[in-house]
């Protein structure tokens, strides 16, 4: 199906075939004049990877917004995580009036949301409202790599691996007290544990079941280590259908677990125990379908595939904002804490910033440097671009990393927001692979969070200062 906007066909993107719950723009108007949907949710994903947008009536959808589009402030890409207007960004200001952008429905992604009756959502481009493409979307971030992909006669799958914390507290009690003193679901490490999962088994069935209702292919659930952890996990798919994927699913197990009284958290590292990561699963394929990472090279690579290793490791810290936007991403990066800290890539190895994994067919490059909190646009686009590297400059791939990657005296990840942001300005490769506009958009993005930081009184502050200094 083609993505109904007036953006030229150089802008479409294919998203993979639609699963059987997907529904069809014939379909909702037939769900809507029986009555069964009321209510459809048109979202995107801002720069700070939540889901945003409007709930309209199904009836005003179909006969208005299914084709026309909606408004709404172009701020919305310009905010800080508390939905404050910041001065500095290029798309949006007081100087320029905060006019309007469009979110224009792709068509193609029209789904059920189960855990909220008789409603439908759909995932939205942005456009400015000239027609023209709002090249710093998340969404469009990651269209543009798989553009370039596709000149070179190559299509991207991912999957992405969330871990999140689950507490038997609601998010009303936990605001009240500061989320401080929260209880979590569970109060021993149950990584593996079927009977430590099985206490919050309600709650992850829950999520499960509603995400295959609405269109995701589930694996399945585990425990992690972090007291109240677990991971949910889904079937590896187009980039774009998976980041879409992503998105609802983060906003929806937040829903789903408000509606059991509990809360949960996708913070990279809520407490001083083991924090939750993103592991992106990439592999490349022809457009045929076939994989073209296998070959008769070493480690049963294809030369491709070593130069796609090759510019993980020649671009990760450049990228690394990518990975990590916030100030409590970088606390993740813990020696031994199966967060990485070290350049480097193994096989099958967990100490590295990428394991590869799998044989054949499956083989593919597991990206470890992310954390729940991550944009998945950016962060697979950033990937699908550190590939591109590679294999456009031909890089030779680095020895493979063998026993313990955090104490080998290897280059490490970036240690704070600051080192990530001028990383990232500073970069050639960033500039030509996603643009300027875009690297200044998001080295913006993390100025604010290191100011708002920078001039904040935190608690530990206010512990060993209060009375002992």
């Amino acid at each position: 199906m083609q993505i109904p906007t007036s953006i030229g066909d150089s802008q479409r993107v294919s998203t993979g075939s639609n699963p059987a719950s997907f529904i069809t723009e014939d379909e909702l108007r037939v769900l809507v004049d029986e009555g069964e949907v009321d209510t459809v949710v048109m979202a995107f994903t801002d720069a700070q990877g939540r889901l945003q947008g409007k709930r309209l009536s199904g009836r005003f959808f179909v006969d208005e917004a299914m084709h026309h589009g909606s408004e709404g402030c172009n701020y919305l890409l310009a905010v800080d995580v508390d939905m404050n207007t910041v001065d500095g960004y290029e798309i949006s200001s007081w100087a320029k009036g905060y006019g309007d952008l469009v979110m224009r429905p792709d068509l193609s992604t029209i789904r059920r949301i189960p855990w909220q009756p008789g409603t439908v959502l759909v995932t939205c481009d942005i456009e400015l409202t000239d027609g023209s493409v709002a090249e710093v979307s998340p969404r469009q971030v990651l269209a543009r790599q798989v553009r370039r992909l596709e000149e070179r006669g190559i299509r991207a799958f991912a999957g992405t691996e969330l871990e999140f914390i689950s507490f038997d507290t609601n998010y009303e009690d936990a605001w009240a007290r500061g989320y401080r003193n929260l209880t979590p679901s569970n109060q021993y490490n149950v990584d593996y544990s079927l009977l430590g999962t099985a206490r919050v088994e309600p709650l992850l069935r829950d999520i499960r079941n509603s995400m295959a209702g609405a269109g995701m292919y589930v694996e399945c659930a585990k425990g992690e280590c972090n007291l109240g952890q677990h991971e949910i996990t889904f079937k590896y798919d187009d980039v774009i259908r998976t980041c879409d994927n992503h998105a609802v699913y983060k906003n929806g197990a937040k829903e789903i677990a408000a509606q059991h009284g509990k809360a949960i958290t996708f913070m990279a590292k809520y407490n001083e125990a083991e924090g939750s990561s993103c592991h992106i699963h990439l592999s490349f394929r022809d457009l045929d379908g076939s994989p073209i990472m296998a070959g008769d090279r070493e480690h049963g690579f294809s030369k491709l595939m070593e130069h796609f290793i090759a510019g993980q490791v020649a671009c990760i810290e450049e990228f690394t904002y990518f990975f990590a936007p916030n100030i409590n991403s970088y606390k993740r990066y813990v020696e031994g804490s199966f967060a990485p800290t070290a350049i480097a890539w193994g096989l099958d190895n967990r100490s590295c910033a990428f394991r590869v994994v799998g044989s054949g067919e499956s083989l593919r490059v597991e990206g470890r440097v992310g954390g729940a909190d991550l944009n998945p646009y950016l962060a697979v686009a950033a990937m699908i671009a550190a590939g591109l590297y590679g294999i456009e400059n031909e890089l030779e791939m680095p020895a493979v990393t063998d026993g313990n990657a955090y104490v080998q005296g290897l280059r490490h990840l970036p240690t704070s927001l600051r080192d990530a942001r001028d990383l990232l300005a500073n970069s050639d490769k960033a500039r030509e692979a996603f643009g300027n506009e875009v690297v200044e958009h998001y080295a913006h993005a993390a100025s604010v969070e290191v100011e708002q930081f920078s001039a904040a009184v935190t608690d530990w502050e206010r512990v060993r200062g209060f009375e002992r200094l």
